[in-house]
C-alpha cells in the first residue's frame, strides 16, 4: 500500500515513534472486517519540517497533495477488488494518522485484494502474487496469522539505520471473534477477559529481527447447536 509505505518512509527518515495496529474481526462464516492504522503523530513536528523539503538523503519527499492523491487512488483500487466492500481511509494530515477499514467475504479474498493492490500501487514487477499468500488462514474453528512473504522481503531491504529507528515503534496485532477463544499457540498472546479477542504486541525492531514473533494460531470454542 503505497500510501502506507509513504508514511513509513517518513518515519524511517526521522527518529520517530511509529505505531501500527493490525486489527481483524472474524465472523462465523469466514467474512469479517480488516482495520490497519499507522500513527506518526508523536513526530508530527519533525514530519512537517521534512515535508517542507524536496528530498532527504536522496529520497524524494511527497507533498501533502501527493499523499492525499495516493490515498484517494488507493481507495479506488481496493474497493474494486473481488470480495472487498465498505473501504474507508481516514487520513488525519494534521497529526499524520492513517486508518484503513474494509469488509471482506473471506480471508483468501482479503489476501488477494491486498497483494494485487500492492502490485498495482507499487508499480513493480515483484511477482508478489507468486509468493506465499497464506498469512491468514481460517478453518471455522481456528484462525492462524503470520507475516506475509512480501513483508519479510521488504524488511530484509531496510538499511541498518532504518532498522535501528524501529526500536521506537510498536506493532499491535488484534484478532476478534464472536465466540470464545479456547487457547493460542503463541505464549505471548493475551486473551481478553471476555475471551472474544486476542492481542499480540511487539516492538517494531524486535519484529524486524524475528518475524515469527506474531505467528499465532487461535483455537475457538465449538459453535453452539
Amino acid at each position: 500500500m503505497k500510501l502506507i509505505f509513504s508514511f513509513l518512509a517518513l518515519g524511517f527518515m526521522l527518529s520517530s515513534c511509529i505505531e501500527i495496529i493490525d486489527d481483524i474481526t472474524m465472523n462465523a462464516d469466514g467474512s469479517g472486517t480488516f482495520k490497519y492504522n499507522v500513527n506518526l503523530s508523536v513526530s508530527k513536528v519533525k514530519i512537517n519540517s521534512v515535508l517542507a523539503l524536496d528530498s532527504l538523503e536522496g529520497k524524494k519527499i511527497p507533498s501533502r497533495d501527493e499523499i492525499k492523491g495516493r490515498i484517494n487512488h488507493f481507495v479506488l483500487v481496493l474497493e474494486q477488488k473481488n470480495g472487498i466492500s465498505n473501504v474507508i481511509v481516514d487520513s488525519d494530515m494534521e497529526n499524520y494518522i492513517i486508518k484503513l477499514t474494509c469488509d471482506f467475504k473471506s480471508v483468501r479474498l482479503l489476501q488477494d485484494a491486498i497483494t494485487s493492490t500492492l502490485e498495482e500501487e507499487l508499480n513493480e514487477n515483484s511477482n508478489i502474487l507468486n509468493e506465499n499468500l497464506d498469512w491468514l488462514t481460517w478453518t471455522g474453528d481456528s484462525f492462524a496469522r503470520s507475516i506475509p512473504d512480501f513483508t519479510i522481503k521488504k524488511t530484509k531491504q531496510l538499511k541498518p539505520e532504518e532498522i535501528s529507528l524501529l526500536k521506537q515503534g510498536n506493532y499491535i496485532c488484534i484478532s476478534r471473534f464472536n465466540r470464545p477463544v479456547k487457547e493460542c499457540s503463541n505464549a505471548n498472546a493475551q486473551i481478553a477477559k471476555n475471551n472474544l479477542a486476542v492481542m499480540l504486541k511487539t516492538n517494531a525492531y524486535s519484529l524486524s529481527q524475528n518475524l515469527n514473533l506474531l505467528e499465532n494460531t487461535i483455537y475457538l470454542s465449538a459453535l453452539k447447536p
